[in-house]
Formats: structure tokens, C-alpha cells, sequence
């Protein structure tokens, strides 16, 4: 029988845990302040159409709302890299939460009408700037052997989330759902104002940051737009920013995919009890934290292509088990459950270590920001198509799937570079 000395010292030992001890600065805190954002968000996403509908939103202005979001996203998006160089990975951190999280969240508490949605979901696509100074302000500065792990706990800091997605829905059976949804966001704006006073307390703005800043001091808006394209050269000619574009892009169509059309086919063509839904988020946490925490660190020794090959494969296999499930059969669902949790614990955190690798540090605000915007304009399609795609029938969206994860496999395969715990120049 283990001691508790000895079980603590495991614990404490743990490549996981460790690291929380270990890691400094701007990393430290961001990796700390994450579940502020991911557990309100998980309280409330469930709810936010149901919110809208209740307090008079048709569904036609609801997609309406998310059209004129998206296209505000994709604006977002694309200047994201120049405000981010501009101002610095710090400052743009703090303003996308500000006005892309507090206020969007006061007007979704006080909401009375389409029109407070509306302006709350345009405000709240300023999120997409935060999203590329975030990203350079958790990874600049941190070692590359620590970033697959700090990937894996911004994985876990949303898996922890969703633990507590029930709390929500007990609420609503003790309360109207309005006043909940109003509560909710009111929390939702409080901690992102704890998060912001975090950030500009306890992080600093990264070494290259600061070059960026220097070097685009006394630029025009005209001149770094400009900038963007002398940059698609860089891009196109370098194969690992090509292949980190292609993973972006299929994981993002896939994961809209399965996302809107897993729990329509299988309560609609499965014959699967709605009430069972609720279920798999929890299971799929549950898995995935055990993957995290047992078998996630085991696999250091390998560098990005093996893992994220086998992830790809158990993508793979979870799309034949829905294309191919018997009606009224569960343990297909179960086992698509785990597959999943499993594949991404594989690919997830290794496609943004080959996004640290594979970007040219020096240009890193400007390239992912691109690249995010090339992503939303080459995915947001795909919406329309697969649902085209379940109207014929139920399961060709799934094979759609199917062929972007073989797709996915071949760009990793054919990958020359293989990143991994060891340090490697893009």
C-alpha cells in the first residue's frame, strides 16, 4: 500500500502538475486565468439561442444575428495581427476582453430585444483580435518544450467546464430561465473583469511584442494592410504554415460538422432518447481528463507526426461508427464518444505546437491572423453544404468528415518537419 507521502510525491511529480510549479510569467498567469472565461462560458452556450427565443428573437433574426457575426468575426480576424503588433500582445489581450467579453456581456444581461443581441454578438466578434494577441502572449515567451503541455491544460481548463454545465440547468428547473440567463451573464462579465485586472497585473508584454511595436511605430493602417500581402509569398512558400493552414481548416469544418449534426442524426434517424445528450459531454470530459492525466505524457518521447496520425485515425473510426450505427443502439454513440475524447487529446494540442513551430516568429501576430481569417472564409460555407448534405441524408455529412480526416492524414504523413519536445527551428 502507497503512503500518502508517497502518493503526494507522485502527484507533485506528475509532467501535468509540474509543470504548474515550473512555469513562469506570462504563461503562468494565462494558463491560471483560463477556466474565469471557460466555466461561465460552459454554463451558458447551451442556453443562448434558448435565451434569445424566450425574450421574443425570431428564429429567422437569431440567423440573421450569427450571419452579420460571422462576417464582423472575419473583419476581426483579419486585422487582428495589425492591432495586435500595433498596440502590443498585452494591450489587445485586454481590449478584446473589455469589449469583446464585459460589455458584450452587460448587454446580454440587460438584453430586452433582437437589437441588444445584435449589438452584443457584433461587440462580442472583437474576441477574434484578443484571440491572435492571446495566443502571442501565452507562447512568445515560453519554452517549446512546455507548450504541448500548457495546450493540454487550456484543454483541461475547458473539460473542467463542463462539469459544471449541469448547475445551469438545475437553475432553470428552480427558476425562469430569463432571470437565470441574466444572472449567468452578469457572473460571465465579473469574471472577465477579474481576468482583465489579472492580465494587466501579473503579465507582461513579450520580447517580440516589443520589437513589433518599434517596428510598426508611425505606421499607417494603409502601409500594414499592405503588409499582409507581401506576406502570402512567405506563407505559401513554407510548407509547415501551409500545412498548419490545412489542419486549421479541417479541424474547424469538421468540428462545425459534428457539432450541429451529431444530436440531430442521432435523435432524428438513430431513434436515440434526447435526454441521453446531456450525457455525452460529461462522458466525453471525463475520458479525455483521464487522457490528459494517464496517458498524455507518456507519449513525449514521440514527436508530433505519430500521434497526431493516430489521432487522425480515431477520427477516422468515430465517423464509420456513426455512418455504419444500427438504429436504437447506444454503445456505437459510447464508443464514438470515447474514440473522440481520444483523438482530441492527440491532434488538438499538437496542431498549435505546429502552429508555434511552424510560424514565423518574427511575423507571428500577422501570420496567424491570416491564417485565422482564411479559415473562417474557406469553413463558413460548409455550414450550408453539409446541411444540403443531411437533407438527402443523415449520414453524408459524417461522410463528409470521413474524407477530410483522410485528407488531414495525408498532410501529416507527407509532414518533412516533426516537431516535438525537442527544439526545432520552423
Amino acid at each position: 500500500m502507497p503512503t500518502r507521502n508517497t502518493l503526494r510525491t507522485k502527484v507533485r511529480n506528475h509532467p501535468l502538475i509540474d509543470l504548474l510549479f515550473s512555469l513562469k510569467g506570462n504563461p503562468r498567469t494565462q494558463v491560471f486565468i483560463e477556466p474565469l472565461w471557460g466555466i461561465p462560458h460552459s454554463l451558458i452556450a447551451p442556453f443562448s439561442a434558448v435565451y434569445m427565443r424566450a425574450l421574443g428573437v425570431s428564429d429567422i433574426q437569431i440567423g440573421l444575428a450569427l450571419s452579420i457575426a460571422m462576417i464582423t468575426q472575419m473583419i476581426c480576424a483579419f486585422f487582428g495581427g495589425i492591432i495586435t503588433d500595433k498596440l502590443g500582445r498585452k494591450k489587445t489581450t485586454i481590449l478584446g476582453d473589455v469589449v469583446g467579453w464585459i460589455i458584450p456581456c452587460i448587454i446580454w444581461a440587460c438584453a430586452q430585444n433582437y437589437w441588444f443581441f445584435l449589438a452584443a454578438m457584433v461587440l462580442n466578434s472583437f474576441e477574434q483580435i484578443n484571440q491572435t494577441a492571446w495566443v502571442c502572449l501565452l507562447v512568445e515567451d515560453a519554452e517549446e518544450k512546455d507548450i504541448l503541455k500548457m495546450w493540454n491544460w487550456i484543454s483541461i481548463a475547458g473539460l473542467l467546464a463542463v462539469f459544471f454545465s449541469p448547475l445551469s440547468g438545475l437553475l432553470m428547473f428552480r427558476n425562469d430561465l430569463v432571470s437565470v440567463m441574466r444572472v449567468l451573464y452578469a457572473i460571465f462579465g465579473f469574471n472577465m473583469l477579474i481576468k482583465v485586472l489579472i492580465t494587466y497585473r501579473w503579465t507582461t508584454e513579450t520580447r517580440q511584442g516589443i520589437v513589433r511595436r518599434l517596428e510598426t511605430k508611425g505606421q499607417s493602417l494603409a502601409t500594414m494592410i499592405v503588409g499582409y500581402w507581401k506576406l502570402i509569398p512567405q506563407v505559401v512558400k513554407h510548407s509547415g504554415t501551409m500545412r498548419v493552414l490545412a489542419i486549421m481548416i479541417i479541424t474547424q469544418i469538421t468540428a462545425l460538422i459534428s457539432g450541429n449534426f451529431f444530436s440531430l442524426y442521432t435523435t432524428g434517424h438513430l431513434g436515440i432518447p434526447e435526454a441521453y445528450l446531456s450525457y455525452f459531454p460529461i462522458i466525453r470530459a471525463f475520458v479525455m481528463l483521464l487522457f490528459f492525466f494517464v496517458i498524455q505524457h507518456k507519449l513525449d518521447r514521440f514527436r508530433t507526426k505519430a500521434p497526431m496520425c493516430v489521432g487522425l485515425g480515431f477520427y477516422m473510426l468515430c465517423q464509420l461508427l456513426i455512418i455504419f450505427s444500427p438504429r436504437n443502439a447506444i454503445w456505437p454513440l459510447l464508443l464514438y464518444t470515447l474514440f473522440e475524447a481520444i483523438a482530441f487529446g492527440l491532434v488538438f494540442p499538437r496542431k498549435e505546437l505546429m502552429t508555434a513551430v511552424f510560424v514565423d516568429k518574427q511575423e507571428r501576430a500577422r501570420i496567424i491572423a491570416m491564417l485565422t481569417t482564411l479559415m473562417m472564409v474557406i469553413s463558413s460555407p460548409f455550414g450550408g453544404i453539409a446541411g444540403a448534405l443531411s437533407k438527402l441524408d443523415g449520414r453524408f455529412p459524417f461522410m463528409l468528415n470521413l474524407g477530410l480526416f483522410v485528407l488531414a492524414f495525408a498532410v501529416i504523413v507527407t509532414m518533412k518537419q516533426n516537431p516535438g519536445t525537442v527544439v526545432e527551428e520552423a
